[in-house]
């Protein structure tokens, strides 16, 4: 229970007797309250002791009340002297002061706390006592590490940290997650996640709501977004810690909120996946060279290095040889490009390519075609179909004799000793990104080696039709 008296008085209720408006209340605000308190007359005489104060001390209300100072109980003897004279020096101190004294526990241990005592000052407004707030040392420093903690994070930290409210809306955004998320702070705040990503929103919505009903993930999860910049969205991924926030005054949890923290790892998850992609290429060409040499026919050994690259690769490949022979020269020469399908992968159902063009029958390529510019140039050449609408892309492949739903196309040169003997050709679909400039170098690895098989089967029938025959 709370206990007060007035000097000379021996009541422990406080200034108003028993049953008098205020006491009750008094003491009720007293024992609710979380720290430590304990009141001082003019003359150094105990006058309240709350109930935290009887949990870190040990001693009671009815044992504390009345005594004068704290001389013989709650402190040494040897420091009773320093300790009351510098919680009343409060009492004609403007403001609070702040101290810190080892008390002696009722069980005769010792504890160090920290008190803020300030003056309590009549209806004249003179001093007329002084009432101490105290907590152990190693609570009030927790609370200051807890809050230097929050304050560090939201100015300092090297990731983001954005506390988001229950209705799943920024409530506090540090400068890193304002400069990730493209907007100020202070724009930032209560507005939908959807206003803030054009990506990766609802995933996002659906971690932090699973958090406020089952709490904090046992590891960091990785999500791809795309975040609004002035030079337009930009896709980046982002590392991401969850933790529930409750109220630590409600008796039963009361979620506040998720402290969503988080970094941005798009440059180590790029590089990641550059290399995976560059291992499993490197080892589909070592593949393809180890089962290709198994091949009495060079031009099947050609068709097994399409069907390895295809993997992973794109969607369809053709090799086109030129009509007439090999050509030394990079433009048309006396004659236009003519193109004669060799190999394709099947259309419809996917199967290994096949060889074609026993008829040695030119492909209609039209004019200014990619495969017949990749001839004149002797080098490599990309297109697209663009943002067109589906059925547009559609003739626009139609067009170029390419499969109907090829959007994307590389047409690398098929070049072997010093000569122009070809074009391969590789198409994606819709459903895979545009051809890229890795993409390009390893179209062209594997171009050179499906030169080389089809020169090498050049001169192997050469060999056995020396007569041209």
């Amino acid at each position: 229970m709370s206990a007060s008296r007035r000097s000379g008085a021996t009541d422990e209720l406080g200034p108003d007797e028993p049953g008098e408006p205020g006491s009750d209340l008094l003491a009720a605000l007293l024992d609710g309250m979380d720290a430590a308190l304990c009141a001082f007359d003019a003359d150094g005489v105990v006058t309240h002791w709350n109930r935290e104060a009887e949990r870190i001390l040990g001693w009671t209300a009815a044992e504390a009340v009345g005594r004068h100072g704290f001389a013989g109980w709650a402190v040494r003897s040897a420091d009773a002297e320093e300790v009351q004279a510098r919680l009343m020096s409060a009492m004609h101190a403007p403001g609070r002061q702040v101290h810190e004294f080892a008390l002696v526990t009722k069980d005769g241990g010792r504890i160090l706390v920290r008190t803020q005592s300030a003056a309590v000052r009549g209806p004249d407004g003179k001093p007329a006592g002084v009432y101490c707030a105290f907590s152990e040392v190693h609570a009030q420093i927790d609370l200051e590490r807890s809050i230097a903690l929050s304050e560090a994070l939201f100015e300092d930290a090297a990731w983001g940290v954005v506390l988001v409210d229950a209705d799943l809306r920024p409530a506090v955004v540090n400068a890193y997650a304002a400069r990730a998320l493209g907007v100020g702070r202070a724009a930032a705040l209560g507005r939908p996640l959807g206003e803030l990503l054009t990506q990766g929103a609802e995933e996002l919505e659906a971690a932090l709501t699973h958090v406020l009903a089952e709490g904090a993930p046992p590891a960091p999860a990785e999500m791809w977004v795309a975040v609004r910049t002035p030079e337009g969205e930009r896709r980046r991924c982002w590392r991401n810690g969850f933790l529930r926030l409750a109220s630590p005054l409600a008796e039963e949890p009361v979620p506040l909120g998720v402290g969503w923290l988080f970094q941005d790892v798009t440059e180590a998850r790029q590089d990641q996946q550059e290399a995976a992609l560059l291992r499993f290429r490197s080892n589909q060409l070592h593949r393809a060279a180890r089962a290709a040499a198994e091949y009495e026919d060079p031009a099947e050994a050609a068709v097994v290095h399409l069907d390895f690259a295809l993997a992973g690769f794109a969607d369809h490949a053709l090799v086109d040889r030129l009509a007439g022979g090999p050509r030394a020269e990079g433009g048309d020469g006396p004659e236009p490009v003519r193109l004669v399908r060799l190999a394709a992968t099947p259309a419809g159902a996917p199967g290994p390519s096949l060889l074609t063009g026993a008829a040695g029958l030119p492909v209609r390529y039209p004019d200014g075609h990619p495969a017949r510019q990749c001839v004149r140039r002797a080098g490599t050449v990309r297109a697209d179909a663009g943002d067109l609408p589906a059925e547009r892309a559609r003739e626009w492949a139609l067009e170029r004799q390419w499969p109907g739903d090829a959007v994307y196309a590389l047409c690398a040169v098929l070049r072997s000793r010093g000569r122009t003997l070809g074009v391969l050709t590789f198409l994606r679909g819709a459903g895979r990104s545009r051809f890229e400039r890795a993409d390009t170098a390893y179209a062209e690895d594997v171009a050179v080696r499906i030169a080389a098989a089809l020169d090498l089967a050049d001169a192997v029938r050469g060999r056995q039709d020396p007569g041209g025959r």
